[in-house]
């Protein structure tokens, strides 16, 4: 009994290791994965209420091939609207502290989407539509996204003395950045998967809708060393304008985001393409994975498949666990950016790194690979047969 209770702990315990999307400058939290400065990540996916996603025993697949990846990216994303995180108050000409948009009932996480019938797009159009209708003394008519359900509502621009300035109150930004692991990629059709997880709205488990997004290279600047209960971190900085490389961003799945590279990456050309197992041929034992802790320079590191799980919830399909002396001593485990890694045993891919269990940085969780090719579209999952 004590047995099940400690397993159903450990199974609460656990944090995505690719860091959160900040939208608003530097914000560390300490109950999140930020992957650090000089861009904070936050890629959170829910870990609790999930839906489970497969039960099959036995899968058919057809011999796709893909090469394995596990260099660090960067993750640019233009989201639908503006999103509020944060609001502030407003002192107006006579003193009075309010917040319009506050009570006008704009919370944090509401995405705005058009203000009097305009589409919104970016930050600064929000502002010079303020700064007009401030100007001419007019309400503004809102559209906002608050979860699943839109709402309309008005907003009161209010002169702000400190600022001088026609403010609404609110802290709003038109993108996001994070930082990942690239996964596979399949070299006749280029497509790719990263992540193993789900990107999501900040500090809520609501996926983020993209309008437009790409995926850059990334280097490893230095490691933060996790230990129990505050997972480490990659620090890296984006390779915007280096090329090595560039693909678009099509899906943001519940098992990772994929899209279409423009060229394969650099150090990865030479790799041959290898065979992705069916969750069937993965087996309990070693195992390798595929990261960077330096750099661009993608090594290898000793693992353990302790347990596969393909009853579970999203990415959480199998449990591994770090054994690698030297990784071990560099980061203490699965830390965040780590999010994607590949997973390889007999010279096939069998998944990705994807949670961290906080309570023990030594382990974590991935998705098997045949999962994320079902969801990418690179195979059918109508081609499983169920035992």
């Amino acid at each position: 009994m004590r047995g099940k209770i400690r397993d159903f702990l450990c199974g609460i315990l656990v944090l995505l290791i690719s860091g959160m999307i900040v939208l608003l400058g530097y914000f560390p939290v300490r109950h999140t994965l930020a992957v650090g400065e000089p861009l904070l990540l936050d890629f959170p996916a829910p870990i609790e209420n999930l839906i489970p996603v497969r039960n099959v025993s036995i899968s058919i697949l057809p011999q796709i091939k893909v090469v394995p990846c596990g260099q660090s990216i960067g993750v640019l994303l233009h989201t639908q609207g503006v999103m509020v995180v944060g609001h502030y108050t407003i002192v107006d000409q006579i003193g009075n502290k309010v917040n319009p948009a506050l009570d006008a009932g704009v919370s944090v996480g509401d995405i705005i989407l058009k203000i009097e019938g305009e589409t919104v797009k970016n930050e600064g159009q929000v502002k010079d539509i303020i700064t007009r209708a401030g100007a001419s003394r007019q309400a503004l008519n809102f559209e906002v996204k608050h979860g699943n359900e839109v709402f309309y509502t008005k907003v009161n621009p209010v002169y702000c003395r400190e600022t001088l300035q026609y403010l609404i109150g609110v802290l709003i930004k038109d993108s996001a950045a994070g930082m990942g692991t690239l996964t596979f990629y399949e070299p006749q059709s280029m497509t790719y998967g990263a992540l193993g997880h789900i990107i999501t709205e900040n500090g809520t488990q609501r996926p983020v809708e993209i309008i437009e997004g790409k995926i850059v290279g990334a280097n490893v600047q230095s490691i933060h060393r996790g230990k129990r209960g505050q997972p480490g971190e990659k620090i890296g900085s984006f390779q915007e304008d280096e090329g090595q490389i560039s693909g678009s961003i099509v899906q943001n799945t519940k098992l990772g985001i994929f899209g279409k590279l423009q060229k394969p990456p650099l150090d990865a050309e030479s790799n041959a393409p290898i065979p992705v197992a069916t969750v069937n041929q993965i087996q309990n034992g070693p195992a390798e994975i595929l990261t960077v802790l330096k750099d661009n320079q993608v090594e290898r590191f000793d693992i353990e498949i302790l347990k596969l799980n393909l009853k579970s919830q999203d990415g959480k399909g199998m449990v591994i666990k770090i054994t690698d002396q030297r990784l071990l001593e560099q980061t203490g485990g699965i830390i965040q950016g780590m999010s994607g890694s590949p997973i390889i045993q007999d010279n096939k891919l069998v998944g990705a790194i994807t949670h961290v269990f906080v309570n023990d940085p030594t382990r974590g969780y991935g998705v098997p690979a045949q999962w994320m090719l079902w969801e990418g579209g690179l195979a059918h999952e109508e081609k499983r047969i169920a035992s």
